[in-house]
């Protein structure tokens, strides 16, 4: 019988933030977005107190200032590094793995027997908590998606100790039974409303549903989410090789940018980014997207916003090209006379990179900045993020347009320069 885990860190972003500051094991701590604007990561401890997700910070102060709740600007670096160690964790526990989410993960459990389930979601709990100091749930079920409702359950119901499994058709019914349909995965608001006008307020009163209204209504996917929610498994486990559909990297400016030199070295930024992640997934990207856009919070000044997309002739992963296209496209959307608050850069079309059908007026620079950008990896890898970058990047440390991170921990586990020091006294 088939078997899915899904793994979830606890408070993720949280938890990384405890790793190397143990003293706030049990103390109120939220992370901010960029720019230290609105709290996306809460500790149960926040929580408790009332503090809800996208809360701007600056409009609870006093209750800061009243619990002395820890304040954390978000530190991507470090987050990601962490994910990298729990999954590669599971990957050592677990012979199929499909990473979801930074802080979530499916597990193919069907050498499983079902009376061993429970053990091994136990075990692999304490081994994550072991190696990589990162609490985390684990929902078990016939389908993804009846994984996805055990592990919410298990989450939100101390009593079961961080694992719950959905193993028979009792325990189905009873987990749906009381599931509001809001909190389903791949219900959107959206469909959410649209079911609740119609009397839907459960994933159980969900999968009584009509199989023809439901497709009517919601397309294949909401059928694919009736039969799964009914038991029946109809989304595999992904191939560890399927690449995204996009990337997108962008970022809020810490100041409003007016300067098309500052704009377009953070572009060139995203642009890099992109190929990283590119690379990272052996995939080449054959149309890139910038977009350019003004405070929207301030309708007082005159507004602007406008995206340009570009065609790649030959697909491409490589950092030099995609900041060619990049910056190419900012030019065509840029405007004097406008206070930018935020840019970005989207790759989409993206194919494997032994796909790529080269272009008969390549050169050979392709290659060369192909194994260039490699290198650059490498580099970064091993001494830090943007140890060594382009120069139409700019100078770390004087980016003027970097997003506000008052309160960002150091880079713990990627930057010898702010490795954690041990004193040891006599």
């Amino acid at each position: 019988m088939a078997w899915f885990g899904l793994l979830d860190c606890n408070n993720f972003y949280c938890s990384c933030e405890r790793i190397f500051a143990p003293a706030l094991s049990t103390a109120p701590l939220v992370v901010l977005s960029n720019n230290d604007g609105c709290i996306i990561s809460r500790s149960q401890e926040a929580k408790d107190l009332g503090i809800k997700m996208g809360t701007p910070v600056h409009l609870i102060q006093d209750l800061i200032r009243q619990h002395a709740i820890e304040v954390f600007s978000s530190n991507y670096t470090l987050y990601g590094d962490i994910s990298a160690r729990v999954m590669n964790t599971l990957s050592e526990l677990c012979p199929v793995v499909e990473v979801y989410s930074i802080d979530e993960a499916f597990l193919d459990l069907s050498i499983f027997p079902s009376s061993e389930l429970e053990t091994f979601a136990r075990n692999i709990r304490k081994t994550v908590r072991q190696w990589t100091k990162i609490p985390t749930c684990v929902g078990i079920g016939p389908t993804k998606a009846l994984a996805k409702v055990a592990n919410r359950i298990a989450k939100k119901n101390p009593a079961h100790e961080g694992v719950f499994i959905i193993a028979d058709e009792a325990t189905r019914l009873a987990a749906l039974q009381d599931y509001e349909i809001g909190e389903v995965w791949g219900i959107g608001r959206k469909y959410a409303q649209m079911l609740q006008a119609n009397g839907i307020e459960t994933a159980q009163q969900f999968t009584e549903l009509p199989d023809e209204w439901v497709k009517s209504e919601m397309t294949i996917v909401g059928l694919r989410l009736l039969l799964e929610l009914r038991g029946q498994s109809c989304l595999p486990m992904l191939s560890p090789r399927t690449l995204s559909k996009n990337i997108c990297s962008s970022r809020s400016f810490g100041a409003s940018q007016t300067n098309m030199e500052n704009i377009s070295e953070a572009v060139s930024t995203f642009a890099s980014k992109c190929g990283e992640k590119l690379r990272e997934q052996k995939g080449c990207a054959g149309v890139i997207t910038v977009f350019l856009q003004t405070n929207r919070f301030k309708p007082e000044q005159p507004q602007y916003s406008k995206s340009q997309t570009l065609n790649i002739p030959s697909p491409t992963g490589n950092s030099a090209e995609l900041i060619k296209y990049a910056l190419h496209g900012l030019s065509q959307i840029y405007r004097a006379g406008y206070e930018y608050k935020k840019a970005g850069v989207i790759v989409t079309g993206i194919i494997p990179d032994d796909q790529v059908q080269q272009s008969m007026f390549d050169n050979g620079s392709r290659d060369r900045w192909d194994q260039i950008s490699k290198a650059m990896d490498r580099i970064n890898g091993k001494y830090g993020r943007d140890t060594i970058s382009f120069a139409v990047q700019g100078t770390k440390g004087k980016r003027t347009w970097q997003p506000r991170a008052e309160r960002r921990s150091a880079a713990f586990t990627t930057d010898w320069h702010q490795l954690p020091k041990v004193s040891m006294s006599d």
